[in-house]
């Protein structure tokens, strides 16, 4: 049984918190700034349903969704303002994030019969209105909380639907193959978030692999950044570049993959090869094909694969689908060409 340690995965990634800080932009970005007491407490958490999750199946609930508001606090589920079935609120990001929550978890059952983080219906607990000008949203193990942004650099990190896809995947990540979060396993664990937050935003506008824009974040960024992006999976290393984030360091290649210990060992930064992966094996086989592909993978997946484990992992899903009929029959070759055009 595997053990579900979750990860503190933010979408807004070091390198740029730490470019804006050069670029004398003072809001809160990181969750540094959560209280010691929150950190050993989520920490406890963790382990104590990492210990009897390897003992007991954990009961099947109805994936209920329950929105808090931490009105500029940085506690979490302070006051709860909305709830499964309940009235939209006067407030319209309670009502966004409580809506996107609904289109992620039906996109899971739907595709997958994958019913929440967990597929045992695990209640989705939400808050929003986190810190003062707090830019960043993230999952921490067990629920996602996002920042209000600074209304300059990032509006509202509750407003973006792939934000939100991004954030609730790393908890089936979490689930599933529980990657590690640090190195290859970590960039291929950011690589998946960004890969169904991609894809659940395709499916919301009714997007083909043509048409979408293959941009994650685009959604988040305020006047001073509009038309920029966090990341982009069709072109890694091209979502921006201005005086306050710096140059987007994605590199789509083996040959210029980074190999520091920032950004655990470049989660975000190397999460750029497989993403770019993930694009070319979606414009061949179109992106419903390649989510589905890269979902049944993801279950077979350990917490240290690497990308070439993955690579292999990958090639051995495409030919059993493909004899399936689940996939296109030259779904394997597809796949070996998009590897080999990353150095893979």
């Amino acid at each position: 049984m595997k053990k579900h340690v979750g990860c503190l995965c933010q979408i807004i990634p070091p390198f740029i918190i730490d470019e804006l800080k050069k670029a004398g932009v003072a809001i809160p970005t990181n969750t540094r700034t959560i209280s010691r007491e929150f950190r050993e407490r989520r920490a406890d958490q963790l382990a104590l349903r990492s210990s009897q999750s390897a003992l007991v199946t954990p009961p099947t609930k109805n994936a209920d969704r329950f929105v808090y508001d931490s009105n500029t606090t940085q506690h979490q589920r302070l006051l709860l303002v909305r709830k499964e079935g309940g009235a939209a609120t006067v407030d319209p990001i309670v009502n966004t994030v409580y809506e996107n929550a609904g289109i992620i978890r039906e996109y899971y059952k739907t595709a997958f019969n994958y019913l929440s983080v967990d597929n045992h219906g695990a209640d989705l607990i939400l808050n929003v209105h986190f810190g003062q000008n707090y830019a960043n949203a993230f999952w921490d193990g067990d629920e996602m909380t996002f920042g209000d942004g600074d209304g300059e650099v990032f509006i509202n990190l509750a407003n973006a639907l792939d934000v939100a896809g991004h954030e609730l995947t790393h908890g089936v990540v979490q689930y599933t193959a529980g990657l590690t979060y640090q190195g290859q396993p970590g960039a291929l664990n950011e690589h998946y978030a960004d890969v169904f937050g991609s894809v659940i935003k395709q499916v919301s506008k009714k997007q083909t692999a043509a048409t979408a824009d293959w941009l994650i974040g685009d959604e988040i960024m305020g006047p001073s950044l509009q038309g920029q992006a966090l990341r982009s999976m069709k072109a890694p290393g091209t979502a921006y570049d201005n005086p306050l984030m710096g140059k987007d360091p994605q590199p789509d290649h083996m040959n210029a993959i980074y190999k520091g210990t920032g950004d655990n060992g470049g989660v975000h930064i190397n999460s750029g090869i497989p993403n770019k992966v993930f694009f070319l094996v979606a414009t061949g086989i179109e992106t419903d094909k390649a989510a589905l592909l890269w979902f049944e993978t993801l279950k077979t997946l350990k917490p240290t694969t690497n990308f070439k484990s993955f690579k292999t992992a990958i090639l051995k899903q495409a030919k059993k689908l493909a004899v399936a009929k689940r996939v296109p029959a030259d779904t394997e070759t597809v796949v070996k060409e998009s590897f080999l055009a990353v150095g893979l």
